[in-house]
């Protein structure tokens, strides 16, 4: 009998998987920290025979290469995918045994990459699942913008070629079991539910109940920005991605910190955004470890620019650097653990600024200066307030200058972007009120909304 293991990476929104039988497995779309899948092994007490991958990731760095080389595995990697490493190369209609009469299919499935390719699990020759990466997802497909912007509708087309083959060759009762769609930016749009199977995404999923020039046309509208740092994704799992260190990074004393704020480093506070507003090192910027710490601070910071973490404890220094590496940001230049107190030299004290509420900002006489909004287009579009300044939290950093002069009240959909663009203006010298609220308390507050162009 199979078993089907869900290894989730909730802070990039995707899913690895381990799956096999009473003796081997094989782990699909590994994480980098491949501990969490050694782990997941152990405890199912079988032996990792393949590792296989989708595609070429263009949102994280990929585990695989790394984890066939401890557990001795297959390396499958798509055929057409051009990488400097060596791999078992995989064609469509490739099959391999993982544990007596379990066996996994390649399909090929180009779309979200043109080298994409999901994998079929069988057991004695009926379909049980699909693994389909960032092919199929739970109501969506992958998006099919990430390889070249010449490629973009060619790949769409191919997004709901291939959802049709898979809908077309595989039973109703199939479980789709994607990589993509909860919560990472590689899908085109975000799950609803946690399961799925070919016969719900029949007649659900827009590339299966649309034709292909409607299909395309919205796939290609809906269509946000891309998280910068994806631009190193693809080239570093291409060439082959390098084991990661997890050990503590060098400590830094006020001094040290003082003197990389000074020589324009970054200095990221980990704490969550109600203490750090309550008092932080001037300069500092907070990224919550618990918020999406991986996906805004590779999304904003420049790329390669040296980044000391600041955190309450080495718990969270440690969560903070797992978050970190899979993305590529590999080794913190320096980090201290404690209290804003110990972080700053003798007789400096710390900054801070105010948080509020919508009914705050509505209760406001006179009305702010500035009120700031750092959703993305599509938040948006649904409504904003009335006479506020839109500039989505991943442009910021290089927009400050834009943002008019005066008291600055910033929010966004429920706080926590809010609170990293509060820290940015904080560290630019503006004051400041983070709005840490739901945005659907701006209309129980009375605030005046307003939609359209």
């Amino acid at each position: 009998m199979f078993f089907i293991d869900t290894i989730e990476t909730e802070g990039l929104g995707n899913r690895s998987y381990l799956a096999g039988g009473a003796r081997t497995a094989v782990v699909v779309d590994p994480p980098r920290d491949v501990e969490r899948v050694l782990v997941a092994g152990a405890a199912r007490g079988v032996r990792i025979s393949h590792v296989v991958e989708t595609h070429i990731h263009n949102d994280y760095i990929t585990g695989g290469l790394e984890l066939a080389r401890i557990t001795g595995a297959a390396y499958l990697v798509p055929a057409a995918a051009r990488v400097g490493f060596a791999r078992t190369p995989v064609a469509d209609g490739d099959t391999v045994s993982v544990d007596g009469e379990i066996t996994l299919r390649a399909m090929a499935t180009p779309g979200h990459t043109p080298h994409h390719t999901s994998y079929i699990l069988q057991e004695r020759g009926t379909v049980a699942a699909v693994f389909t990466g960032g092919s199929l997802l739970i109501g969506s497909v992958g998006r099919p913008d990430l390889v070249e912007p010449r490629l973009t509708e060619q790949l769409a087309r191919a997004q709901h070629a291939s959802a049709h083959r898979l809908a077309d060759e595989l039973p109703d009762e199939t479980r789709v079991l994607p990589t993509h769609g909860f919560g990472s930016f590689c899908s085109s749009s975000q799950a609803e539910g946690e399961a799925t199977t070919i016969g719900k995404e029949k007649t659900g999923n827009d590339a299966l109940v649309k034709d292909v020039d409607s299909f395309v046309a919205a796939l290609l509208a809906g269509l946000e920005d891309v998280p910068a740092y994806y631009a190193h994704m693809g080239p570093a799992n291409s060439d082959g991605p390098t084991p990661v260190d997890l050990t503590a990074p060098p400590p830094a004393d006020p001094a040290d910190i003082a003197e990389r704020l000074a020589a324009g480093e970054w200095v990221v506070d980990l704490r969550n955004r109600i203490a750090f507003a309550e008092g932080h090192v001037a300069g500092s910027f907070n990224f919550e470890v618990e918020g999406k710490i991986a996906t805004y601070l590779a999304w904003i910071i420049p790329w390669g620019k040296p980044v000391t973490l600041l955190a309450e404890s080495p718990a969270q220094l440690a969560a903070a650097q797992r978050e970190l590496v899979r993305v590529g940001i590999d080794r913190p230049a320096a980090a201290a653990t404690g209290t804003v107190r110990d972080w700053l030299p003798d007789g400096h004290t710390p900054r801070s600024f105010s948080r509020a509420t919508f009914a705050d900002l509505a209760a406001r006489e006179p009305a702010p200066d500035v009120v700031l909004d750092v959703r993305r287009d599509s938040e948006r579009a649904t409504g904003w307030i009335e006479g506020s300044v839109h500039i989505p939290i991943h442009h910021l950093h290089r927009r400050l200058a834009d943002v008019p002069a005066g008291t600055v009240w910033v929010h966004c959909a429920g706080g926590m972007r809010a609170g990293i663009a509060a820290s940015l203006l904080d560290a630019a010298g503006r004051d400041v009120v983070a709005v840490d609220d739901a945005f659907d308390a701006a209309t129980e507050a009375g605030l005046p909304l307003a939609t359209g162009t």
